[in-house]
Formats: structure tokens, C-alpha cells, sequence
């Protein structure tokens, strides 16, 4: 049984390998046009993020790790909803770019933040990125790169089906598609509940 599922992740990894390196490539312009974009913020604007951030440190250092369970709904709720529109818009031909475009601006967050804080704090931020924001990212951002490439490849094969040749049958792929979507999402749960009960600790570990 493990060899037969390992054989066939090893074969979808090959067969959409082009794909893969193409969001990584993707979501890495994102990080570095993130990272870019801090650089352009006109003074008043980073001090104000700066007076944000600064208050949020105050808040943690203070008050403590806030309550669980909004933190957590409102986490995974985010991520389902982007995981959520990811997936409808994999079922139509014309949801290919936005799939490009969600993954892309993801990057653009990834690399924004971690390039605030790091211009802002140097070393400090730099520590606080690692351990207040990279963990629950190397979650994150495979899950929604594995549904951005089945959402494309779905509607890939919507194309090659409707435009091309009717003979492929396409309930098949669809309830792989949506399986495998399903799947990031028990993992994009997990990395809540890490952004939830793990992160906020390890932030008052760098505060501290």
C-alpha cells in the first residue's frame, strides 16, 4: 500500500514538475518584489507600520499571548477562504491567471514583511521573522503552491478537454483535484493551530 501511494506522488511530482518550478519561480519574484517594495515606502508610512508593529510588541510583552480560539478561526478561516477561492477558480479556464496572481501576491506578503522588519530592526527583526514568521510559512506556502499547481493543471486539462478532445474523462482528475485540495487543507489546519499556540511563544521568547 505505502509503495503504491509512493509511487504515485512520485509520478504526479514528475509529471508536474515544470509546473512546480514555475509558481516556485513565481512566488520567489513575489518575495523579492515584497522585499523591493519596502525600499519604495515613503518615510511617514514606515513609521507608521513601525508604530503598528511597535504596539503589537507593547501588547504581547504586556498582555500576553491573546485568546486561542478567535486567533485560530480567524487563521484558518483565512486560509480556507483563500484555499477555497483557489480551488472554484481551478474548475473554469479563465481562473488560470488569478491562481498565478494569488500566488504571486503571497510572495509579495512572505517577502514585505520579512523585509519590513528586517530594514527596520536588522538583527531583532531578522530573529523575530524566523521565529514569528518563517515557521508556520514552511506550511503554508507548499500547501498553497501544491493547490495552485493542481488548480492549474485541472484547468489545463479543462482546456485540452473542452477545446481539444472530448475523450478524456474528467471526473476522475476532478475528484483527484479535490481530494488532494482537501488534503492541503487538514495541512493549512495544522499550521493554524501552530500560528495559534506556537508562534505567539516564540515571539515572547525573541521580546524577552
Amino acid at each position: 500500500m505505502r509503495t503504491r501511494i509512493g509511487q504515485t506522488i512520485q509520478s504526479y511530482a514528475k509529471e508536474h514538475q515544470s509546473l512546480y518550478w514555475f509558481t516556485i519561480v513565481l512566488f520567489t519574484m513575489g518575495i523579492i518584489f515584497g522585499a523591493v517594495l519596502v525600499q519604495s515606502l515613503p518615510l511617514s508610512q514606515k513609521q507608521e507600520l513601525l508604530g503598528f508593529l511597535q504596539y503589537f510588541f507593547h501588547h504581547l510583552g504586556q498582555q500576553g499571548i491573546p485568546a486561542s480560539r478567535p486567533h485560530f478561526q480567524e487563521s484558518f478561516g483565512h486560509y480556507a477562504k483563500t484555499v477555497g477561492i483557489m480551488w472554484v477558480l481551478g474548475l473554469s479556464i479563465i481562473g488560470l491567471p488569478m491562481i498565478l496572481l494569488i500566488l504571486f501576491l503571497k510572495g509579495v506578503v512572505v517577502g514585505f514583511t520579512v523585509g519590513f522588519l528586517v530594514s527596520q530592526m536588522q538583527w531583532e527583526g531578522l530573529r523575530f521573522a524566523m521565529m514569528g514568521v518563517l515557521p508556520q510559512n514552511l506550511l503554508v506556502v507548499p500547501a498553497l503552491l501544491i493547490v495552485g499547481v493542481s488548480g492549474i493543471s485541472f484547468s489545463l486539462r479543462l482546456i485540452k478537454t473542452r477545446l481539444v478532445s472530448k475523450r478524456d474523462g474528467i471526473m476522475p482528475h476532478f475528484v483527484g483535484y479535490t481530494v488532494l485540495v482537501i488534503s492541503m487543507l487538514a495541512v493549512l489546519m495544522l499550521a493554524s493551530l501552530f500560528e495559534t499556540f506556537v508562534s505567539p511563544r516564540l515571539m515572547q521568547l525573541v521580546l524577552n
